[in-house]
């Protein structure tokens, strides 16, 4: 179908497309620095925080599915928004399945770059921001690993999007004509 040129199938593959590469360019942008900082920090409840992203990481992706469901249901927290059976919360819930994939990803990157990096760049007079910027450029090939699968685990993955972005064609046009009328 791709090689005849089926307009519907490629119209399918570019919003696949679109929609997993912006759910994990957000998974990137939250999910590195709270890699960071579940790396680099030392607070209470750290560990806990570490083992629940190594957890989310084997989270099926139907019980995300069913949890952003759950949200944006009508009758849920953020029913009004109307989000429910549309691209965007598909974008929502792959990202709820990537983010704990680059989160732990990051910071099992970041912890095996030696301890005393930051330290000497510190004490070559680079700043706090600057000394980050080069760890995260140290690690940069497992950064783009952890990117990488958190691409793979969401382009992958048909479950979730499924349960909340519909997948009987025209079904969200009825859905619209019944809440109008």
């Amino acid at each position: 179908l791709l090689l005849t040129g089926d307009e519907d199938t490629w119209s399918i593959t570019a919003l696949t497309l679109r929609i997993s590469l912006t759910a994990t360019a957000i998974a990137l942008l939250l999910g590195v620095p709270a890699g960071a900082g579940l790396a680099l920090g030392r607070f209470r409840g750290r560990r806990i925080m570490l083992a629940a992203a190594n957890t989310g990481m084997g989270l099926p992706p139907v019980v995300v599915g069913l949890f952003v469901t759950v949200l944006l249901w009508r009758s849920g927290p953020l029913g009004e928004l109307g989000l429910l059976y549309t691209p965007t919360a598909m974008v929502i819930a792959q990202a709820g399945i990537a983010t704990p994939v680059v989160a732990a990803l990051t910071a099992a990157a970041l912890q095996q770059v030696d301890p005393d990096f930051v330290v000497q760049m510190r004490a070559l007079g680079a700043t706090r921001p600057r000394a980050l910027a080069a760890l995260l450029a140290e690690a940069r090939l497992p950064l783009l690993a952890a990117g990488m699968a958190g691409f793979g685990a969401v382009v992958s993955e048909v479950g979730a999007a499924q349960m909340v972005g519909g997948n009987i064609e025209g079904a969200d046009v009825l859905a619209v004509r019944v809440v109008d009328e």
